[in-house]
């Protein structure tokens, strides 16, 4: 049973990794270059806030209850990978950009995290048709019902 979650698990994080990555390779947007003000177009919204939360659904509805928590880790990852890419492959930036402060970017990616975690727990709403309580046909029994050896 353990190996079965786990195995789904590294699915979903593979998924969803997949998913973010080429997300961005669709949208065209690298969140790690700065272009002024005309960095934060409608296709950079789309990928800090949209593509995250449809990677959170997946990631949750493919591993199940308890996804809302490893939808954190795929834009982490994403993130970190293309960071690290950019900074270090030794090929010249575009002329009219930068490496966005590390400051901003740890930011952003925050806000990556956050959407999908959103998305995270509406694929779990998708997955239970509830969140946060058991559905009322489940319970069985009632708050407030003593065992009946005690009195």
């Amino acid at each position: 049973m353990k190996q079965e979650r786990l195995i789904k698990g590294l699915a979903a994080l593979l998924i969803g990794c997949s998913i973010n990555y080429f997300g961005d390779r669709l949208l065209g947007v690298k969140m790690e270059l700065f272009y002024g003000l005309d960095t934060f177009s409608f296709s950079w919204m789309l990928d800090v806030f949209a593509l995250p939360f449809i990677v959170g659904l997946a990631v949750a509805v493919i591993f199940g209850m308890g996804g809302k928590w490893l939808s954190y880790f795929p834009p982490l990852i994403v993130r970190l990978m293309s960071y690290y890419a950019i900074l270090h492959s030794g090929q010249p930036l575009p002329p009219d950009a930068s490496l966005i402060p590390l400051g901003w970017w740890g930011f952003f990616v925050i806000l990556a995290i956050e959407a999908s975690a959103f998305g995270g727990i509406m694929g779990e709403i998708v997955i239970r048709g509830t969140y946060g309580r058991s559905a009322p046909g489940t319970v069985y029994r009632k708050r407030g019902d003593d065992d009946e050896g005690d009195s």
